[in-house]
């Protein structure tokens, strides 16, 4: 193992990442604990010329950007045929080895982690420059359950001395957009196609889109629709199902257009969804506590692997109608408006989000609620159907006597 590079001094060996070693270090100048990512350039010139490209466009997109979502950068170098870049060392977990560990999270602790990534990549996207491969393994968790978006080596900036030519595949296969799959150009809704599917695996347990190669699971992501995934998790709460429906649409119109609405949306349905008791140590190997039956089930088993490729969703689970049920529960009476009149749609009556929604968390705090805003209820419901069977008495009784 090396002693140094550039000034740093190598105190051990973190792991191996996409294109070098990581390593721990100090800088003596400010006494500080950094990690430093390396790339070894002992390659053919044209590999060499792209690989270290591509390294140093990762430097310049994260150090550009400063915020709490997002891994800092603090420097830059090169040491013979060793390129490197020095960011903040992080004591906590790959998102991956979490998810390895714990097959399913409890639901709090999903919409906080994702809603985090989500206003991290909203403030990428904000500043011009687009991700690419999000997925679990490239988002640190803290050990107070901070998340923070790391690696940018595949990014697209406006200003980018490396671009991405058109027809160039790049990502990670299960997490790809569709556009990305087609080898089209890409924005930031491609960043929150990608989110949308870790929001799916982190719910269920399993990725959206299966297969048994590459070729497999682009097809998928292009043609199949997965079940809502309260149908492999009955924690999930139908809001929820809403969200992650909008986030996996296949048109690039009917997503989100920007993570900062996904953020929001993630955030209200936070506020309806009761703090769990299990928490997860993001410092150790193991997981502190288990999840129960009831809400890991079964998603496992092979068979329901292969029905949530085949199955398609029902006509209340397309993306403009979740949206509209999801403003009429979350938004105010103007946003509703404004939103109906964007559709050319209907503003949607208690009737029909309780028909679509029929589990769906009812919100009695004046803290939760702005004035004005809809809360649908059980109890009307239950009143409804109370008055409806005794009409139904009434009218066999005057029938039999």
């Amino acid at each position: 193992m090396i002693s140094h590079l550039g000034r740093y001094e190598i105190v051990g060996e973190l792991g191996q990442g996409a294109m070098g070693v990581v390593y721990k270090a100090t800088d003596p100048l400010i006494d500080r604990i950094v990690a430093i990512k390396t790339i070894t350039l002992s390659l053919a010139q044209e590999e060499r010329e792209e690989y270290e490209g591509r390294f140093y466009q990762e430097a310049k997109a994260a150090g550009r950007l400063s915020h709490p979502n997002i891994v800092t950068i603090f420097d830059v170098g090169r040491s013979g045929d060793i390129a490197y870049i020095a960011m903040e060392f992080l004591q906590g977990r790959e998102l991956r080895d979490i998810l390895n560990d714990e097959k399913l999270l409890p639901v709090d602790q999903v919409l906080d982690i994702v809603a985090q990534v989500a206003l991290g990549l909203a403030y990428a996207h904000e500043h011009g420059i687009i991700h690419r491969d999000v997925k679990p393994s490239n988002i640190m968790v803290l050990r107070d359950g901070h998340a923070k978006i790391t690696d940018f080596g595949i990014a697209r900036m406006a200003s980018a001395a490396v671009r991405t030519q058109t027809g160039m595949v790049l990502g990670s296969p299960k997490y790809m957009s569709p556009e990305q799959v087609m080898g089209k150009l890409t924005d930031q809704r491609s960043d929150i196609f990608s989110l949308g599917v870790m929001l799916y695996e982190m719910l269920t347990g399993q990725p959206p889109f299966l297969g048994e190669n590459v070729n497999a699971i682009m097809y998928q992501t292009l043609n199949a629709i997965p079940q809502p995934p309260s149908a492999l998790n009955p924690a999930v709460p139908d809001m929820l199902n809403f969200i992650v429906a909008k986030a996996l649409a296949k048109d690039i119109e009917n997503r989100y257009q920007n993570a900062r609405d996904l953020a929001n949306d993630l955030r209200a349905c936070r506020g309806t969804v009761p703090n769990s008791t299990l928490t997860v140590d993001m410092a150790k190997p193991g997981i502190v506590g288990s999840i129960s039956e009831a809400a890991s089930g079964e998603a496992d088993t092979e068979e329901e692997s292969d029905s949530a490729l085949t199955m398609r969703l029902s006509p209340s689970f397309d993306s403009v109608g979740a949206t509209m049920r999801l403003a009429a529960m979350t938004a105010s009476q103007e946003d509703v408006d404004e939103l109906s009149r964007t559709f050319k749609m209907a503003r949607p009556s208690p009737e029909a989000i309780n028909r679509a929604a029929p589990q769906a968390q009812t919100m009695h705090s004046s803290t939760h609620h702005r004035e004005g805003e809809m809360q649908p209820t059980r109890g009307g419901g239950l009143i409804l159907m109370v008055i409806i069977a005794l009409i139904l008495i009434g009218l066999i009784s005057a029938l039999v006597f």
